[in-house]
């Protein structure tokens, strides 16, 4: 496991405090990762799925959105948390809603290549997707999806993929993405979604018909279901109820779904309760109208990163210059 969980040296005595990394049996047999911080903040990542169910702050309140009638049983996925949509979002192509990755069971990668990055936090894991025989004949087409998923020491969750052409045929291919998060929120009559203003959008119930958006911010009093084009690289979701905002911040991912299925699509879902539409909503970091094409050996990162502040805190002045960057790496240049 490539955490540097039991990696002390020189025999002194190690200060007392969470386990930053524990692999535990979950249920239907299934495996999770749990990364635990010295603040007692906390996040559950299971295998099946690379998916991440929970992330908790230090006072133990869950930040994530998982419905209580979630199925932990493959092949459905997991409703809630932060689904990974790849190699396909939604119905973008032939293959089943939101691809596959959500639906199979990831590894442990022991060996990563180094991050460009070295993070502080002792919490995190790599995972790593690689296709099946079943895989290839629905897409075919080889290659390696590095996840780490980490948790920092002021409670942020970082998020970073990185998806690899290994095609020993000389062929390049393209997919679509999204992390397909779930916020968990006191009422969805009491947020606002801010930073996405003036922005095109394609929406999902209208066709995905071309719109501008024309509010100062994004409100909800009905479904709904858009695709933002050419988002910034960070964008927040206020909580008026709780005081508390998330600031999402992506790098690599131009684009940003919002959705909320209000009632009537509630009701029509076997695993979300008919009232639990109110409690979250998904802002979603995203690579949709322009799919990103890898030629043989070339790498693309696409990274995702959460933190919740209290709202007083955050009056659009958060780290505003702070971008994360992002590229598709040409082969010869990844070491």
């Amino acid at each position: 496991m490539s955490s540097a969980a039991g990696e002390e040296s020189g025999g002194a005595a190690v200060p007392q405090g969470p386990v930053p990394v524990e692999r535990v049996k979950a249920a239907n047999g299934l495996e999770k990762v749990i990364l635990r911080e010295v603040r007692k903040n906390s996040v559950e990542v299971y295998l099946y799925g690379g998916h991440v169910t929970s992330w908790k702050d230090e006072h133990g309140e869950e930040l994530l959105f998982v419905s209580n009638k979630a199925i932990f049983k493959p092949p459905k996925a997991i409703r809630g948390g932060i689904p990974i949509c790849f190699p396909q979002f939604s119905n973008f192509g032939h293959l089943e809603a939101h691809g596959f990755a959500r639906n199979r069971i990831w590894t442990v990668d022991t060996d990563p290549p180094p991050f460009p990055v070295p993070i502080s936090s002792r919490a995190y894991i790599d995972l790593m997707l690689k296709p099946t025989e079943e895989d290839l004949k629905i897409w075919p087409h080889s290659f390696e999806y590095r996840l780490r998923v980490a948790l920092g020491p002021g409670g942020d969750l970082m998020l970073t993929s990185r998806i690899r052409n290994t095609s020993a045929d000389g062929k390049s291919f393209s997919f679509t993405f999204a992390y397909h998060t779930y916020f968990s929120i006191s009422d969805i009559s009491e947020i606002r979604v801010e930073g996405l203003e003036t922005l095109d959008y394609l929406d999902n119930l209208q066709d995905r018909a071309r719109f501008t958006e024309q509010g100062d911010a994004i409100v909800f009093e009905s479904e709904l279901d858009r695709i933002y084009l050419g988002t910034p690289s960070k964008i927040a979701i206020i909580d008026h109820e709780k005081k508390r905002t998330f600031v999402v911040r992506k790098g690599g991912l131009p684009d940003a779904v919002v959705w909320n299925p209000w009632d009537k699509k509630a009701k029509a879902m076997s695993d979300f309760g008919d009232d639990e539409y109110k409690r979250m909503v998904c802002v979603e970091a995203a690579a949709i109208e322009k799919p990103i094409t890898l030629k043989p050996g070339e790498e693309w990162t696409g990274k995702l990163e959460l933190s919740a502040v209290p709202s007083s805190y955050y009056s659009g002045q958060l780290d505003p210059d702070r971008v994360i960057q992002d590229s598709v790496v040409p082969e010869d240049s990844i070491s």
